[in-house]
């Protein structure tokens, strides 16, 4: 039975429309999923959105529209954004259903018998922005005096009847567990920011609403809906059954992978282990912040003007071009920047150039040279074996190593140097020139070549999975070979052992141009 392995996203906050920072997150988690599936895991993906929250009740006002149908209606863009990006996510989840509010009203329960919820009233700072309460020393003074949050929202103070969370109470088991699981909270300098976090003190935490009635009603509690954290973060737990499907819960949970933004790391790696303690519920494996995009250098923001709808991405470079570029350019955990002519470069230069030229120029070469396929292996010479060790290693070691570490560009960046020694190889090899001096040599190297282009596409496959599905399909490796161990243990080419012959060889990557307006 293959090894399960539960990878989830943020749930997005559905009171604006998708950016390019929720199809980032979208993108990596989908990439590690794919890859663990081709490793042969039984992987369970979740995203989804976050309904609940004063911030959705203000937004639907403002709209003037009832805010039951701005979840309807804003949850469906967040689910079209990770269609049309390719994201194979197993559940789309709403906190808005009702198994979700089973599941959070449950945990609540289990929170209540363990003693660690009491009521009491609440006077402090609220940033309805951020969904979150702060203390009086993490704030920071505006422009004219106004006070902020350490995101630089803006927060008033709130007064009203509260349960609240033994958060302190947690305080000396939280830092026991960081101790006991180096790899909890990753990466790194979001570790450090965490434990210095916790151990400057834990006050205990408000985790209800008296304000407004958009939530999930606190258990025999008339007037009072959970803290939208609360319900939010319950969603891993609803998407695997919780509390109802044992069977379900026992296969998947605890999570291996909470993919998340680094600005809410506090939620996700103190509240929420907090919250597990409480309920006798295992916590999470690992909790990874990744960094922010930047709009060629700045942040986004929408009274800045630069703000990129994913959909505009997609529609001028293409999915796969956007996937690549994104995971490529930016260290994965790290800030990164993107713009139009950073696109276009990199994927011209590496998916066109390197790639799309390298399987087009071989394929092109069997179909014309080969009656379409096969071309027969004549013996192997060194220039050959040296080829499969550059791309055998790459696909079948350093890549599954930096997807398994998250270092996403890491693995691309491994791909990218075998594609290089394949060109190099090529262009050392003459296969063109061979065809007249010693056509059995030509079949040899052109074997060698078809074999490491289709390795190679199954590698990068996580990362460009309908580019990558297309050229496999046009070189007739059958499905049961696109994984990391079958396409390993073949080393001749599977067309010997069928009837396929390859048609005419299209682009596979066509070449960017540089949008109008970005141009100018």
């Amino acid at each position: 039975m293959s090894e399960p392995y539960y990878i989830t996203t943020a749930i997005s906050y559905p009171n604006g429309k998708p950016h390019i920072g929720h199809a980032y997150e979208a993108i990596a988690a989908d990439a590690i999923a794919r890859f663990h599936r081709q490793a042969g895991r039984d992987v369970r993906f979740q995203t989804g959105t976050d309904e609940h929250g004063l911030k959705m009740v203000q937004t639907a006002r403002d709209k003037g529209v009832e805010v039951r149908a701005l979840a309807d209606e804003m949850s469906g863009l967040f689910k079209a954004m990770c269609d049309s990006l390719d994201v194979s996510y197993d559940r789309f989840i709403r906190t808005t259903e009702p198994n979700h509010h089973r599941a959070s009203q449950a945990i609540w329960q289990a929170m209540a018998d363990a003693g660690d919820l009491y009521l009491s009233r609440y006077e402090g700072w609220y940033s309805v922005r951020d969904e979150a309460y702060y203390d009086e020393k993490e704030l920071v003074d505006g422009e004219g005096g106004v006070k902020l949050s350490p995101q630089g929202t803006p927060v008033t103070w709130t007064a009203e009847e509260s349960w609240f969370f033994r958060l302190s109470k947690y305080q000396q088991p939280l830092l026991d567990h960081y101790a006991a699981n180096p790899d909890f909270i990753r990466p790194e300098s979001r570790r450090n920011e965490v434990l210095r976090f916790v151990e400057g003190g834990l006050a205990d935490l408000s985790v209800s609403r008296t304000s407004f009635d958009w939530g999930v009603k606190v258990p025999g509690s008339d007037g009072h809906v959970m803290y939208v954290w609360v319900d939010a973060l319950t969603n891993y737990l609803t998407g695997v059954g919780y509390p109802d499907d044992a069977a379900t819960m026992a296969k998947y949970w605890p999570a291996d992978l909470h993919l998340i933004g680094k600005d809410i790391v506090r939620f996700h790696a103190v509240y929420w282990p907090a919250f597990l303690m409480s309920a006798k519920l295992a916590l999470p494996r690992t909790v990874f912040g990744h960094g922010f995009l930047l709009n060629r250098g700045e942040k986004m923001s929408k009274s800045l003007g630069n703000v990129t709808d994913p959909a505009d991405l997609i529609a001028r470079f293409g999915v796969d071009a956007v996937r690549y570029f994104l995971l490529r350019e930016v260290s994965f955990g790290q800030d990164g920047s993107y713009s139009a002519e950073a696109i276009v470069t990199r994927v011209n230069a590496e998916l066109a150039n390197s790639f799309g030229n390298l399987a087009q120029r071989t394929l092109a070469q069997i179909f014309k040279n080969c009656n379409g396929g096969p071309p027969e292996i004549h013996g192997h010479d060194a220039a050959d074996e040296a080829l499969f060790e550059i791309v055998g290693k790459a696909v079948h070691e350093t890549m599954p190593a930096a997807f398994g570490d998250l270092a996403l560009s890491h693995a691309t960046e491994h791909w990218i140097q075998a594609v290089y020694a394949c060109n190099a190889y090529i262009d050392e090899q003459a296969p063109w020139a061979l065809r007249k001096t010693d056509p059995a040599r030509m079949e040899t190297v052109l074997a060698t070549l078809y074999i490491c282009i289709a390795q190679l596409a199954v590698g990068i496959a996580p990362i460009i999975p309908g580019s990558a599905a297309t050229l496999l399909d046009r070189m007739g490796i059958a499905p049961g070979l696109r994984n990391f161990t079958a396409i390993g243990s073949h080393w001749y080419s599977p067309l010997a052992e069928s009837d396929f012959k390859l048609d005419q060889p299209v682009g596979l990557f066509p070449r960017l141009e540089l949008p109008a307006e970005a141009d100018a």
